[in-house]
């Protein structure tokens, strides 16, 4: 049965508990800066109805398509790594939204339906 959207209030997401979310990351990225990789990281930034992952939960992608962290726990991760290696590529920011019924979203291996938004961006530093 779908849920009622709730919007999430962004101002309410802590700076520590973003910084706390990143820091399962931290460790690839540093490694991967140090070998020369090229990087983008999505994050969470808002959840309609249920989802696996709250905002500021955080994704890396290097330019091999290695991935550390996770958004979502399921298949929409493999569409993120593709997003993430078009923005490396591109070199865009871009806002993404994956949704689906309970029906499809159990089918796809998102247990809890639901949408989520993500926010790309290259890793430039």
């Amino acid at each position: 049965m779908w849920q009622l959207a709730a919007r999430v209030d962004l101002t309410s997401l802590t700076e520590s508990s973003t910084l706390v979310r990143m820091r399962e990351i931290l460790s690839d990225l540093d490694r991967w800066k140090r070998q020369g990789k090229k990087m983008a990281v999505a994050r969470v930034v808002d959840v309609e109805g249920s989802g696996p992952r709250q905002p500021g939960a955080a994704m890396a992608v290097n330019e091999d398509g290695d991935v550390a962290g996770s958004v979502s726990g399921g298949c929409v991760e493999g569409a993120v790594v593709v997003e993430a290696l078009d923005v490396i590529e591109t070199n865009d920011r871009r806002m993404v939204t994956f949704g689906y019924s309970d029906d499809d979203a159990f089918a796809v291996g998102l247990t809890c339906g639901g949408t989520i938004h993500l926010f790309l961006e290259p890793l430039d530093w």
